[in-house]
């Protein structure tokens, strides 16, 4: 786990910038300002960041570095900002924790997120923009990685699946996404330790479970309040689904019956909460895309012409796809895992993969079609699930039961070695009671 950790760290440091994006200037100055720079102070080093990222022209041979704005020069960049703010800030944008690098409306957006800049703060403080940007992308990508491991070991599979699970985190999308500047990374990253608390809420351990479940969504509702409706929506219907299945079967359903209630609550609780404060909202959203970021009168009714740019989008991500398959390869490889392993990790891959494609359902900005961040959630799904395949049944089990390592009693867990032999026909796959055991 260590070496690939480290391996990733060492492979950063070739692009330590050129990653910031549009948003990333919204999200450094709100950061600065909670550091205690003062809202001028906070926009002019956020541009200066953001422009001199802007000049790391992106590295063929090196995925995750970025965007170079065609024959726009650092000073051209810093100019064209500054006039920005000069502008917004005289007509009307006077107050919030971000510069006012747009108006007033759209910089909501940005004030509604408050946990990756908080996140952000100590990394700023100590380190500076240039470097406490990158280490905290790091941790953050490095975290999610773990959990991927942690989750796929808590499902019973192998060592050598987990730490396939945590290779592929880091070198699929999901750690490109993890290592930009953007409040993506962080979401995704408490989205996997929500998978994990959803492992272990079926896996005899519901306090921890439940637990790791509410904090993860609860920090992700401070960090990217929509991804973490999305996920505990996707969770829940999911899990209803599941246990509708197993009763169906005469099988035990209760305990996955009771993580679709609680993922339904907290699905309720986030929607509320972001009510009650006022937040941004679907409505908002559908108006942002359609009015260029507010500078244009709001349409009375703007879902028909929502609906026409899904159908656009959706159509340029499918011939996309034809052309690169890489998804489609490893979401057929994510399927093959789906038939040919029963794990209760593969339920909650489906449900994040979801929760990705609805994300992506609701920005069907064509900017972001050769992008990976607001779909990045359906990259969770074949880094869960392809790593099962690595584990063979044991000899004489059947072909559908969970992928357990063959050479388990050989290689136990740390925390495992001295546990008792499971019971007969218990395999890694299955939910359990807690009281159904002897």
């Amino acid at each position: 786990m260590l070496l690939i950790a480290v391996a990733f760290a060492g492979l950063q440091l070739t692009a330590v910038t050129g990653r910031a994006s549009p948003d990333t200037k919204n999200y450094l100055s709100y950061a600065l300002s909670l550091s205690g720079e003062d809202r001028q102070e906070a926009g002019r080093l956020a541009i200066g960041y953001s422009c001199a990222s802007g000049q790391h022209a992106p590295l063929d041979f090196i995925p995750w570095t970025s965007r170079k704005a065609a024959g726009e020069s650092e000073e051209q960049c810093v100019r064209r900002l500054n006039d920005s703010v000069a502008y917004w800030s005289g007509h009307g944008n006077t107050s919030g924790m971000t510069a006012p690098f747009a108006n007033q409306r759209f910089m909501a957006i940005f004030e509604a997120r408050p946990g990756y800049p908080l996140f952000l703060v100590p990394f700023v403080t100590a380190f500076g923009p240039t470097w406490g940007l990158w280490l905290a992308g790091l941790v953050v990508a490095l975290a999610g990685s773990v959990c991927v491991l942690l989750t796929l070991r808590a499902a019973g599979a192998s060592r050598r699946a987990g730490l396939a699970g945590q290779a592929l985190y880091l070198a699929l999308p999901t750690g490109t996404v993890a290592m930009n500047p953007l409040s993506d990374g962080l979401s995704l990253a408490l989205g996997t330790a929500v998978a994990l608390g959803c492992v272990l809420l079926l896996r005899d351990r519901p306090r921890a479970g439940a637990a790791l479940v509410a904090g993860g969504l609860a920090l992700m509702f401070l960090v990217r309040y929509s991804q973490a409706l999305l996920l505990a929506v996707a969770l829940a219907g999911v899990f209803l689904a599941w246990s509708g299945l197993l009763r169906l079967k005469r099988r035990g359903y209760a305990p996955v019956l009771r993580a679709a209630g609680l993922c339904g609550a907290l699905a309720a609780l986030i929607y509320a909460g972001a009510h009650l404060l006022s937040w941004p909202m679907g409505q908002d959203s559908a108006q942002d895309l359609l009015t260029h970021h507010y500078q244009r009168p709001d349409l009375p009714d703007p879902w028909p012409e929502f609906f026409v740019q899904e159908r656009v989008f959706w159509s340029a991500w499918l011939r996309r796809q034809a052309t690169y398959p890489v998804l489609p390869v490893l979401l057929a490889l994510s399927a093959w895992a789906l038939l040919k392993r029963r794990s209760v990790v593969l339920p909650i891959a489906l449900a994040a993969g979801a929760a990705g494609l609805l994300n992506q359902a609701g920005h069907p900005n064509l900017d972001q079609l050769l992008g990976y961040r607001l779909i990045v959630f359906v990259w969770l799904l074949p880094a869960l699930a392809i790593p099962l395949l690595l584990d063979r049944p044991p000899n004489g089990a059947a072909p559908h039961d969970a992928s357990r390592d063959p050479a388990a009693a050989a290689e136990p867990s740390d925390t495992t070695a001295h546990a008792a032999p499971a019971p007969a026909g218990d395999t890694p796959g299955e939910v359990r009671h807690p009281t159904s055991r002897s």
